[in-house]
Order: C-alpha cells, then sequence, then structure tokens
C-alpha cells in the first residue's frame, strides 16, 4: 500500500481535486477490477473509453481518479488528477506503485517486425547459462528465472508490467529481457520504464490495421529508441534500411550489428544447413544449431547485446552454441519416411520469404516444398494477398488455410489471399478452410525427401475462431499425420 502522493512523482497533472495523502491499495484502468481504496486511471482506449466508468469505479470502491476530462460531478471523497494523456500516466504511476523496478535491474528492449521472439528467448536462454538470475517477457511466454507465467500479449500493460518486474526484482533477477511491440510503444505501455539497451531487428510490412500507414509504424518503433537515456545502449541491424532511422535521434550510445554492411558486430556465413549454421563471428568460427540467414542476424544480434552488457566472449559463443531459440521458429521435425516438416511463426510477407528462401537455399535437390498458409482474422488485411503471393512464388505447391479467423469468415480471408496468386501458380494451388485438412493434405501429398512448411502459428496451442479459443497445435498435427506415413 501506498499514499497517492508517493506515486505521482514525474506526472505532470494539470489540476488536482482532493488532498494527495490518500492510501491507494492498487492501480487499476479496468472497471471490472476495481477494489475498494485502489486509483482508477480513465484510459481511452482503441474499443472502450475509461472515462465512461469513472461513476461505477468510484461507486466499486475508487477513492482517486486520473483522467483526461474531469466528470460533471466531481465533489465527495474521491481525489481527482487531470492528466493531457492517461495512457502516459498509467505508466508513470504504475512505476512509482511498485518502486521503480525497471531500475533495479539491466532491462534489455527488443523490438523489430521479425525477430524479436527469437532475440529475447536467446538472451534469457545465455544470461542463465552464464550464471545469472534473469527474467523474460515475450509473445510465447512470460519467465522468471525458469517460472512460466502465460503471455496474452506481446508486451503487458502497464500495471502487469510492473507488476512482473517487480516479482522478478523480489527473486534476485539482475536482468530482464522483453520484447517491444509497435502497440506497446504506441499505447505508452513502456512509460515510466527505465531500459538498459534496445535491441532493433527489421522493420517490413505488419500491424497496418492499427497503425494505419508504414510512416506510423515506422515512427512506433523509433519512439522507443527516441526514449533511451545517454547510459543506456541503442543497437541496430545496419543491413536494414530503416536500422540508421532507430539512430537519428537516441541520447543512448549507439551500436551497429550486420552481415553485410559495415558494422561494430560482424558475422559472415560460411554453412547454412538443416543441422545448423558455421558463422565466422568477430574472426571466430562457431557452429550454431539454428537454420538461416535470419537466424544469423538473431544470433549476431545476441551476441552484440551481450558484449555490450560487458560479458567474457568466449563464454558467450559457447553457450550460445548450445541454443536453440524460441519455440515455434523454425521447429523442425522429420517422418519415418524422411519427409521434412517445419513449423514457423511466420505471419508477415518478409518473414514467410525469409523461412522460405532459407529452405531453397539449403534443399539439395529436386525436392517439393509445400507450404500451408493462412492468414488472421481481424489484422492487416493488405499482407494476405502479398503473404499469398511469397508463399506462390517460393514453393512447388500451396494450400491456403484457416490461421486464427477470430470474428472474420475464413473462406473471406482465404478469398482475400487468392487475389495475391499469381495465373502460372493457380494449378499448383489449393484452398481448404479446415487447418487440419490442409495440414493432412500437405502430408498426402508429401514423397520421401519433401519439405513441409505450415507457417502462421508457430508456438500458439489455439485456434480463435468466433471468440473461442481451440485447441490446435501444428506441431501436434504434423507429428499425428507424421506417425501414420
Amino acid at each position: 500500500m501506498r499514499y497517492l502522493s508517493d506515486i505521482l512523482t514525474g506526472l505532470p497533472f494539470t489540476e488536482l481535486q482532493g488532498a494527495p495523502d490518500v492510501e491507494i491499495t492498487a492501480i487499476v484502468f479496468d472497471s471490472r477490477k476495481v477494489v475498494p481504496g485502489c486509483l482508477f486511471v480513465a484510459v481511452k482506449g482503441t474499443q472502450v473509453d475509461g472515462h465512461d466508468y469513472i461513476d461505477k469505479a468510484i461507486k466499486d470502491g475508487a477513492v482517486a481518479v486520473i483522467c483526461e476530462e474531469l466528470p460533471g460531478h466531481t465533489a465527495g471523497e474521491v481525489d481527482f488528477l487531470m492528466v493531457k494523456d492517461s495512457a502516459v500516466a498509467l505508466g508513470i504511476v504504475s512505476a512509482n506503485f511498485y518502486d521503480n523496478p525497471s531500475k533495479k535491474l539491466k532491462l534489455v528492449g527488443v523490438t523489430g517486425t521479425n525477430g524479436k521472439t527469437t532475440i529475447a528467448t536467446l538472451l534469457y536462454q545465455l544470461f542463465r547459462d552464464l550464471g545469472y538470475k534473469c527474467g523474460l517477457l515475450s509473445t510465447v511466454e512470460n519467465q522468471i528465472n525458469g517460472k512460466v507465467i502465460p503471455s496474452t500479449h506481446t508486451t503487458p500493460d502497464q500495471v502487469e508490467l510492473n507488476r512482473l518486474l517487480d516479482e522478478m526484482v523480489n527473486l534476485g533477477c539482475d536482468y530482464c529481457f522483453m520484447e517491444v511491440s509497435s502497440h506497446a510503444v504506441a499505447q505508452h505501455r513502456i512509460e515510466g520504464l527505465s531500459f538498459t539497451g534496445a535491441i532493433f531487428s527489421n522493420l517490413t510490412h505488419d500491424h497496418l490495421d492499427y497503425h494505419k500507414t508504414f510512416d506510423n509504424y515506422l515512427k512506433a518503433k523509433k519512439a522507443f529508441f527516441d526514449g533511451l537515456n545517454k547510459n543506456a545502449f541503442a543497437l541496430t541491424n545496419v543491413d536494414d534500411k530503416n536500422g540508421n532511422v532507430m539512430l537519428q535521434n537516441t541520447k543512448a550510445h549507439k551500436k551497429t550489428y550486420g552481415l553485410k554492411n559495415m558494422a561494430d558486430f560482424k558475422a559472415k556465413i560460411l554453412e547454412n544447413q538443416f543441422g545448423g549454421l558455421l558463422l565466422l563471428i568477430d574472426n571466430e568460427e562457431v557452429w550454431f544449431k539454428m537454420v538461416g540467414s535470419f537466424n544469423a542476424y538473431n544470433l549476431l544480434a545476441v551476441y552484440a547485446a551481450a558484449m555490450l552488457l560487458d560479458q567474457d566472449r568466449a563464454k558467450v559463443l559457447t553457450s550460445l552454441s548450445k541454443l536453440s531459440g524460441a519455440e515455434g521458429r523454425f521447429d523442425y521435425v522429420i517422418s519415418p519416411n524422411k519427409i521434412i516438416g517445419i513449423v514457423d511463426y511466420a505471419h508477415t510477407p518478409d518473414a514467410v520469404q525469409n523461412v522460405l528462401s532459407t529452405i531453397h537455399n539449403i534443399r539439395k535437390g529436386n525436392e517439393q516444398v509445400i507450404t500451408v498458409i493462412g492468414c488472421g482474422g481481424d489484422r492487416d488485411k493488405t499482407k494476405r494477398p502479398i503473404m499469398a503471393k511469397v508463399a506462390c512464388e517460393w514453393s512447388d505447391k500451396v494450400i491456403l488455410t484457416s490461421d486464427n479467423p477470430r470474428s472474420e469468415d475464413p473462406v473471406h480471408i482465404i478469398r482475400d489471399m487468392e487475389e495475391g496468386v499469381p495465373v502460372m501458380s493457380k494449378f499448383n494451388v489449393a484452398s481448404i478452410t479446415d487447418r487440419h485438412e490442409a495440414i493432412k493434405t500437405a502430408c498426402q501429398l508429401a514423397k520421401p525427401g519433401d519439405i513441409i512448411l505450415l507457417a502462421g502459428k508457430g508456438h500458439e496451442k489455439y485456434q480463435d475462431i468466433k471468440g473461442v479459443k481451440n485447441h490446435f497445435d501444428d506441431k501436434e498435427e504434423l507429428l499425428k499425420y507424421f506417425g501414420g506415413t
């Protein structure tokens, strides 16, 4: 429990009604979670405006309210604070309520369209292997030194984020590695946090349903770097055309990594096969278990970050060579008759091309590449035909199917994808709405030596249909049908 005055540090408010010595039991921005003695922060969301629930929050026990617009009646025992942006305020007061846990450990954020989960997970695995207590906040799962906590968002909300960081501090964690999504930046979920470092992987077509334009998407990523302090490091992929943009206005120490261009941290791919990667990294040859040029970038980013965090070079490379990355990222199995099945979370045009080009580069001869791919419902529709086009260009056969249709009709989603199918590819493309049947068909079409890619869902263990999450696991399905081959 804290006094309201304790959690207002650094919060610019335009008006205060009441006395700031009231005790606060919790911070809440969802009126359904109000508890007696809490501070209710009225946030204007994309679907719901918290200002509409101020009266309900007070009735249910809130003793203080932060809002952008004062309600018509503010008399009584409740304190009111008016601010310019409630989402920003929520981040600041949440950090203060938990006594600013991000300042008590080394917090490293990873942003970019692709690679965030792999880089954050590898850093977490690496530093635990090096003997540190660590936390992980990622799309796949959150972890506190081995304790798994289910993940619902790439980046948690302001209250949950600080609560998790506080738990990490209380358990003695030295580091936390977290994904920082563009949504999180735009919605001020990282407001009030103190970062030791930030890593940028790449920027490609995604989330335009939310950001509307690529420029807005770029600005959201860049805002993360703009907010770093002078003691932090800013590490960026110099081979990505937007890499240097991230560094333009940051106060942090600027560092780069890359495979092609001049960089502070360099690597070269010597071998790339299903068994792994041989990299020349800072003039030393190292074999890694992970596959593909995109993972060469991920591994290099992790190595560079470890060096910037003052770790021993030899120990870092030795540990990294043993790690396998995040679940559902180029996760492959081989059937009894030598069909290769690959499960990958690729759900953007660029990610699909990265995975398929990797397969193309390491395939040995005339094997067929059969790709099963869908697109999520209630998300960016403009990428649907592009993803289908990329899949067709890099595959021998393509099966268009459902991903997480959510509230949309999966048939309509597949029709959007079909718009991108090149004329020459139409005879090699099938549309099968049921993902079970789509995977089964791919396994039936495959011959020994062929390669099946299941793209889009990766680590997910469900399929979201009309608001219901039904159990569905791509790898489980693959193993089921492989077992019958």
